[in-house]
């Protein structure tokens, strides 16, 4: 279930970014850069993580 849990996850942080591009593309111009990113990034560690963990349990 985990696993589930941190793949809806991902994929949610996955289409914030998309969504947030035309944000981000414009804060940029300003000098402010944010760090979704980062956010896409942890979840994707997170999901790895987990997708490793559930993999090693089966074994």
């Amino acid at each position: 279930m985990h696993r589930g849990v941190t793949f809806v996850l991902y994929q949610l942080t996955l289409m914030l970014g998309i969504l947030m591009m035309p944000v981000a593309l414009f804060t940029r111009r300003l000098g402010v850069t944010l760090p979704v990113n980062r956010l896409v990034d942890a979840a994707g560690t997170a999901y790895e993580r987990a997708s490793a963990g559930a993999h090693a349990q089966s074994n």
